[in-house]
């Protein structure tokens, strides 16, 4: 049995916790948020508490144990405070531009990317070369951090490329000359 999935998941002032035939629906002032989890894991809320519980005695139910507590506390959280994650673009001429729910990105290559930003998250350009992607869900605010690094992962020479902030990229000494 999971330690984490037997601590309970406390739910703050403004923060609405239902349960549905195993789905979980979660609603705050930063939005609403719902999914779905197996039967074999209960899924019990009360007012101020959501506690959950491991049903079988399975070996995947006890794998999902700890898994699905740290998901609701995550939907708790991002409902009540939200999410966000903060990239940086270095490079000469690298940049972003933000059109509507588009976002325009200039990263060395002879095509600009466009990527659609999806609902739920919300982006800030800020500078030309800081982005700021907030968002309820948390896994959906990583994932869109995570595709937009990957259009241009940084490299070790000169540090150019997309990076999340206050990530350490090492760097490598360049050729020499005799």
């Amino acid at each position: 049995m999971s330690r984490i999935g037997k601590q309970p998941v406390n739910i703050p002032d403004k923060v609405t916790v239902s349960v549905k035939d195993n789905v979980v629906v979660v609603k705050g002032p930063k939005g609403e948020l719902s999914k779905p989890f197996p039967k074999e894991i209960g899924v019990v809320a009360d007012a101020k508490v959501v506690n959950v519980s491991d049903l079988t005695e399975k070996k995947t139910a006890g794998a999902l144990h700890g898994t699905v507590r740290a998901i609701i506390r995550n939907m708790v959280e991002g409902v009540a405070t939200g999410y966000s994650k903060t990239l940086l673009i270095e490079g000469v001429g690298f940049k972003a531009l933000l059109k509507g729910n588009v976002l325009d990105l200039a990263l060395g290559y002879s095509h600009p990317i466009r990527y659609t930003i999806p609902a739920g998250v919300n982006v800030v350009v800020t500078d030309g070369t800081k982005l700021v992607i907030t968002g309820a869900d948390r896994h959906m605010v990583g994932q869109v951090a995570s595709t937009i690094k990957l259009y241009k992962p940084v490299e070790p020479y000169k540090g150019k490329g997309v990076r999340v902030e206050g990530e350490y990229v090492r760097r490598k000494e360049g050729k020499k000359t005799a």
